[in-house]
């Protein structure tokens, strides 16, 4: 019999397309260094998903890992965690979710235990200040490349508009400096009425 860390769970999909099945120890291993790796927020969650679960491993669609983030956004909690729990779920069940979620909590776990006890010199070094500036650059890069991915697609689509709902919560949020939780709110009204319409034409 197989150890639990190569047992393989068969993945259950939405599309018709082939996915290799899931090893549990895989699944540790990526979202590990993925929550390692996790710096600004929920955005850098689609570059470094796309490149390990869509790219490499072929486990879920591009379209598949932009609806995750989403959901885990829309979420409470940690956008990180919420994401992992879905997708570990998905992946192999309720075995899936639990190991993908301690996965992901590991690794800021340990950094922040070792820097609870070294404050001080954290706080005060030169070099780690340098060292944070520097992510914060990458970090900003990084999600300017989603935003540009995401345009791109959208206009592929020839969708007038998902691009007018984009442009417009931009306008809304840094122009008129408008409340984000309106204009989510806004958005998911938008959305929820373009579904109902679709399923009558």
């Amino acid at each position: 019999m197989e150890s639990n860390n190569e047992e393989k769970v068969q993945v259950v999909t939405t599309e018709n397309e082939h996915i290799e099945p899931v090893k549990l120890w895989t699944l540790f291993k990526s979202t590990f260094m993925i929550s390692a790796f996790t710096v600004g927020g929920g955005f850098v969650l689609i570059p470094l998903m796309k490149a390990k679960f869509v790219d490499e491993y072929h486990w879920i669609s591009d379209k598949d890992s932009l609806n995750l983030v989403a959901i885990a956004q829309s979420s409470p909690g940690v956008v990180a965690v919420n994401a992992s729990i879905i997708l570990g779920y998905r992946m192999a069940g309720m075995a899936g979710m639990f190991t993908a979620l301690f996965a992901t909590v590991l690794p800021p776990l340990i950094m922040l235990t070792a820097i609870s006890y070294f404050y001080e010199a954290f706080a005060s070094n030169y070099y780690v200040k340098m060292l944070l500036k520097g992510m914060q650059c990458g970090v900003t890069a990084v999600i300017l490349k989603v935003v540009i991915d995401l345009l791109v697609k959208q206009f592929k689509k020839k969708l007038v508009l998902p691009l007018l709902i984009m442009i417009g919560s931009f306008i809304g949020a840094y122009v008129f400096d408008i409340n984000i939780i309106y204009i989510i709110l806004v958005d998911a009204i938008v959305g929820v009425v373009l579904m109902q319409s679709a399923k009558y034409d």
